[in-house]
């Protein structure tokens, strides 16, 4: 199925689903919920690891997948944004990263071809999601200590490969390595893709979104746009774009920029607008809606979803606007 997105990519703008995390809080899991009988006795607090629902609260995860695909998703992403051994050591999870990736592949797996099932001529895609972890290879964490590193690039590619081999074993179409804001530590990612890839014999779809993080207009690293795009632009993607950190309004210039300077298909996922005094995100999913339709109009994307902050009623919101709009159009001779 994952040679399927080539060509529905270019029938029309795909829709990404939106926030896992702010869903998931919705249900007001307890410390007892999230350890589920299984990790009851497990030494350290697991309250707030969102990732370990997909073991202990499938079936909301699940729901959670359901309505964003029933909101009109044509991708979802799994549950696996920090399913790294470097992310779980927070929580003395190391051990199990494998089994969460495979297990959140899978629900999402399962939800999706429940969907396409209904619907064959719009079918569901599921993307591996691939977070940045919590560490950073270009920066040191200690100011006092600039030529610290927290990570090194081997131990990111081989954290980043265990997540891969269970994203794919679980049933993943495509691998989105998201939320860069360093674009060392995705480089890692991107690596041990390639080398799965090359191991297995395989070919999947790869998704790269970075994260521009303020007014300056560049990641967190330090790259401007067309840094970014250069340093990645050696892998065959599917597409690169931008996600989190900024909403809709804020990312458009930056969009642009990416669009008319790259040949793969491109992609946004923007917050609800920036955040408010309290963290929280008000952007109503009509105000969001006019803000993508800027985009669509600019012929900029070819993916569109949501990030912090988004709903299902954003995701609706932003589906029922792409479907009235073509997608960005590329040269597609490098696709197939």
């Amino acid at each position: 199925m994952s040679n399927n997105i080539y060509s529905e990519i270019q029938k029309r703008v795909l829709v990404l689903d939106g926030a896992m995390g702010t869903m998931l809080q919705d249900f007001k899991f307890s410390e007892e919920d999230f350890r589920g009988e299984r990790f009851k006795d497990h030494p350290s607090p697991l309250k707030g690891n969102n990732d370990l629902l997909s073991i202990t609260q499938p079936e909301a995860v699940k729901e959670v997948h359901r309505k964003y695909l029933a909101a009109g998703a044509d991708i979802i992403e799994t549950n696996t944004f920090s399913g790294t051994t470097i992310a779980m050591e927070d929580y003395q999870l190391e051990d199990l990263v494998y089994e969460l990736n495979y297990e959140s592949a899978k629900i999402a797996k399962e939800v999706a071809e429940e969907f396409t099932a209904k619907n064959p001529e719009k079918p569901r895609f599921v993307a591996g999601s691939i977070g940045p972890t919590n560490r950073t290879a270009s920066l040191s964490p200690d100011v006092n200590k600039p030529e610290y590193r927290a990570v090194t690039f081997d131990e990111l590619r081989i954290a980043y490969k265990l997540q891969v081999e269970g994203l794919l074993d679980g049933g993943s179409d495509v691998l989105l390595v998201e939320t860069i804001f360093d674009t060392l530590n995705a480089k890692a990612a991107l690596f041990a893709i390639e080398e799965v890839k090359e191991e297995r014999e395989i070919d999947i779809p790869v998704m790269v979104s970075g994260t521009i993080t303020d007014a300056s207009g560049r990641t967190l690293s330090g790259q401007t746009v067309e840094a970014f795009l250069i340093s990645i632009s050696h892998i065959p993607l599917l597409s690169v774009g931008f996600n989190c950190a900024l909403g809709a309004e804020q990312l458009q210039p930056y969009l642009k920029r990416l669009s008319h300077n790259t040949d793969f298909f491109t992609s946004a996922h923007p917050n609800a607008g920036l955040p408010n005094a309290f963290g929280e995100y008000d952007q109503s999913p009509e105000e969001m809606q006019a803000l993508v339709q800027n985009y669509l109009e600019d012929g900029l994307l070819n993916i569109i979803g949501g990030c912090c902050g988004t709903s299902p009623a954003h995701i609706k919101a932003i589906a029922d606007v792409a479907e009235k709009y073509q997608p960005r159009t590329v040269l597609t001779s490098q696709y197939e």
